[in-house]
């Protein structure tokens, strides 16, 4: 069992959180909710040891194996996929190494009775009891299962980790996570740089193979599937439901009933004693009785109720100058990189007005379309025209990354807006969730969600009627998400959605590109449409 007990985090005079307790217990598997800047990213590096509390602490068994992905990481370039993955095992390994390299030297020594050799005999004997102690194991086809269920090829495996994008490069880092069977895997946005196939794989081990796991997720499905306990971040503190997170949403809109009916009696009770205090201050027969209700008063514990993030976003985008009527025509275009084919004799048209959905596992061109719709790069063969009067938003897989770290929220902005918008700067941001003194930030200390809605914030400020989305919705919470979702229905341009996230996809888009098998097929159903097509039960499959 792994305990935390009584932490807080402090930081230039505001309390994150205070005396936070909780026990994680083997088989726990832990969705740790609240809204972007409450905590849970902090929370989660103190459990893993990459931080440390301000007070209080983390206790948990020597032998403990506590395995944490944050949400973005660096790894050694230096090794090939199936290298960099088979470090899992580089404790093991090493024990074996060890063990083998003390066998030689008892062969070849002759100082039987010295302390050297009974020292040496004593650490092969202890080795030995701990390395034959664990199961057997075929390491390399470990290695291999694992990889090839994250969606690695077998030729991917000699490849260098350096020829893969950050995404992928990620999955080798979850990889090695996995293969340690460690004892609390702790993760981070796990899901954003995994296609559907691989997300499915992955809530199959957490639920079968892994022990405890405590998991931060904007991926409603997900969190669902995996988890059995919901801790909630808020004001400084948590709740703890032993409940998956839909349950944890009719819960705790019960306790904030609760919450609200206790401080409205309290309310009620302090107005009623203040009256009196008021109406007979000065009474000298009352002196005696006003007197014990200040006393009362004054020992009052306020009941708090638990913010409900009324923040909403006002998220509207402008109306959309009118393009041509087919503002995207691709005629048998086809991409190579060398001898690897993306796709061959591809077409599509998309229509004034349509929203459409990318999908196909990764890696089979969905993003390479898109590179070559913005003439980020060239094809190899076909046509491809954008029509009359298209004017292209764009918001990429990265666009977050892309921001200047150095500037403050409202330079960001202020850099680019023109025109009569420089004087609703603040409404905007505070539209978006930036009020006060959080315009003054510095991008570099904002959370991925927070550097997501600025850079949302960028793409609305021009009106554009061609709007492409590549993954737009990670790093969101679910309640911003939803609210984009509506304003994306709203739109009256032509949308192009790239994303993996199941429930954001549902209801807005109504025709379906399928990328797949070095092709592209249309189809003129929504996405609740194309499943069915496809014999499909849930979204989990369309990347199958």
């Amino acid at each position: 069992m792994i305990t935390v007990n009584d932490i807080a985090v402090e930081f230039g005079g505001t309390t994150l959180f205070s005396d936070v307790t909780f026990a994680i217990n083997e088989n726990d598997k832990i969705a740790l909710m609240g809204k972007n800047g409450a905590g849970k990213s902090t929370l989660l590096k103190i459990v893993a040891g990459e931080n440390k509390p301000s007070r209080g602490g983390i206790s948990a068994p020597s032998d403990a194996v506590i395995a944490y992905l944050p949400q973005h990481l660096l790894l050694n370039d230096d090794s090939t996929v199936m290298e960099e993955a088979s470090k899992a095992f580089a404790a093991v390994l090493g024990m074996k190494a060890e063990i083998d390299d003390i066998n030689e030297q008892l062969t070849i020594r002759t100082d039987y009775e010295s302390d050297a050799y009974m020292k040496l005999i004593e650490r092969v004997s202890e080795l030995s009891e701990k390395f034959y102690s664990i199961e057997e194991v075929n390491y390399e086809a470990e290695v291999e299962k694992v990889l090839k269920g994250l969606g690695f090829e077998r030729e991917d495996f000699t490849r260098k980790t350096s020829e893969f994008s950050g995404g992928w490069r990620m999955r080798i880092e979850l990889a090695k996570i996995l293969l340690k069977k460690p004892d609390l895997i702790l993760l981070d946005e796990p899901t954003n740089h995994l296609d559907m196939e691989s997300i499915q794989w992955l809530e199959e081990f957490l639920i079968t193979q892994a022990k405890a796991v405590m998991v931060i997720s904007h991926d409603r499905a997900f969190v669902d599937n995996i988890t059995n306990r919901t801790i909630e971040v808020t004001m400084g503190r948590i709740y703890d439901y032993k409940a998956k997170y839909t349950d944890y949403l009719e819960l705790r809109k019960d306790r904030r009933v609760h919450q609200q009916k206790a401080y409205d009696e309290q309310q009620k009770f302090i107005a009623d004693n203040q009256a009196f205090i008021e109406r007979f201050r000065g009474t000298f027969s009352k002196t005696e009785q006003v007197q014990s209700r200040v006393r009362m008063l004054e020992k009052i514990v306020p009941i708090e109720v638990d913010e409900v993030d009324t923040s909403a976003l006002k998220l509207k985008f402008p109306p959309s100058p009118r393009s041509g009527q087919y503002p995207v025509v691709v005629e048998e275009l086809s991409k190579s990189y060398g001898d690897h084919v993306v796709f061959n004799n591809a077409s599509m048209v998309i229509e004034r007005g349509q929203k459409v959905a990318f999908v196909g596992k990764n890696g089979e061109g969905k993003s390479t379309m898109i590179k070559a719709i913005m003439k980020e790069i060239g094809f190899n063969g076909g046509k491809l025209e954008i029509g009359h009067n298209s004017q292209i938003g764009y918001f990429a897989q990265n666009q977050a990354a892309l921001l200047d770290g150095e500037a403050t929220i409202f330079e960001t902005i202020d850099r680019i807006a023109e025109g009569d918008i420089r004087t609703q700067i603040k409404n905007i941001l505070g539209a978006f969730m930036f009020k006060g003194d959080d315009i003054q930030k510095k991008v570099k200390v904002l959370s991925g969600g927070e550097k997501t809605r600025l850079a949302m914030i960028k793409l609305l400020l021009e009106p554009v009627n061609v709007l492409i989305l590549d993954e737009p919705t990670n790093h969101l919470d679910m309640k911003t998400k939803d609210i984009i979702k509506d304003a994306l229905k709203d739109f009256d341009g032509t949308l192009i959605l790239v994303s993996h996230d199941r429930d954001f996809l549902d209801g807005l888009a109504e025709k379906v590109f399928e990328f797949g098998h070095k092709r592209v097929r249309e189809h003129f159903e929504d996405i609740k449409g194309f499943l069915a097509y496809k014999k499909m039960e849930n979204l989990k499959e369309i990347e199958k």
